[in-house]
């Protein structure tokens, strides 16, 4: 049994056409930015894409039904919309059940494409380990999605706010592949560089495809994550932002903020903190791994004709 699924126009035909497209979570629309930079950085990765020639597909769950790829009209509704769930895997299935929109996560999205044949997915960073989550336990869904769902997600590595140390060695206990953009060392979303060695490095986008279609050749189960460092241009120094990050997570606890609400509240602090700047590096490094996504996408599917 599949569920049903409503294509946009755009994806129905790149998918008719065998043409390459990229998929997009829809939590940093709802959850990420605020009205208008969600719908406006919305828009423009989903250029990036198309310029690239890849295909964007936004993902999302309106009343119910899952959507592979957004209309105009509907992306800007869900941009402006109030009380959008937040889907991962354990509650996708229950939202669809009960007529709920809800907006994707990693994981969500990871399901989702490839229930749709989408083979590459493009976000911003992933969760991974949270910090102190030897007492929380707080570990993020994506990091066990990335274990078993096959798709190629593209990110800046993982969040800063969270512990990145432990983030890679519950990925290479799960056997998930951590494969670097270009240079050695880890990226930590704002910054280029989190101090960490990455497990792997590659320098194409055809070397990153042919890993992706070996590890299915060989019936490995999983994804890889591709982790593209943030221009240059565009970074904020990971030494101005850890006293940042140890301030919000001391407020974090003060408050009691806990699960789902840990993410969010610890992003506002640092957007806060940085007076805006967070938010600008955070657009610049998605639009970057649209970039890295399409040429990707390309790649496999010229590789699999």
């Amino acid at each position: 049994m599949t569920p049903d699924i409503t294509y946009s126009a755009a994806v129905a035909a790149a998918r008719a056409a065998g043409a390459p497209v990229v998929a997009l979570e829809s939590t940093i629309i709802t959850h990420g930015m605020p009205w208008p930079q969600n719908v406006e950085t919305a828009r423009a990765v989903e250029a990036e894409l198309t310029a690239a020639g890849a295909v964007p597909a936004t993902i999302a769950v309106l009343d119910g039904r899952l959507h592979v790829g957004l209309e105009p009209d509907q992306l800007e509704a869900l941009a402006q919309a109030h009380g959008v769930a937040k889907l991962s895997r354990a509650d996708l299935a229950v939202a669809m059940a009960t007529g709920r929109t809800g907006a994707t996560t990693v994981a969500a999205t990871m399901i989702a494409a490839h229930l749709a044949g989408i083979a590459v997915f493009a976000t911003g960073g992933i969760g991974g380990v949270h910090r102190g989550a030897e007492a929380s336990f707080d570990i993020s869904a994506d990091l066990h999605e990335l274990a078993q769902t096959p798709v190629t997600v593209v990110a800046a590595g993982a969040k800063a706010i969270l512990d990145i140390p432990k983030t890679l060695e519950v990925l290479e206990s799960l056997g998930v592949p951590v494969i670097t953009y270009r240079q050695d060392d880890f990226p930590a979303f704002w910054s280029r560089a989190s101090g960490l060695p990455s497990p792997l490095r590659l320098d194409t986008p055809d070397d990153i495809a042919r890993a992706h279609l070996a590890r299915g050749a060989l019936g490995l189960p999983g994804g890889q994550l591709v982790a593209n460092p943030i221009p240059k241009g565009d970074e904020i120094p990971r030494a101005r932002l850890e006293p940042i990050i140890a301030a919000a997570l001391d407020e974090a606890r003060a408050q009691n903020i806990a699960a789902k609400a840990v993410t969010p509240f610890l992003l506002d602090h640092v957007f806060r903190a940085t007076k805006g700047a967070s938010l600008a590096a955070n657009i610049a490094l998605v639009r970057n791994n649209a970039r890295l996504a399409a040429a990707i996408a390309k790649a496999i599917t010229a590789e699999t004709g």
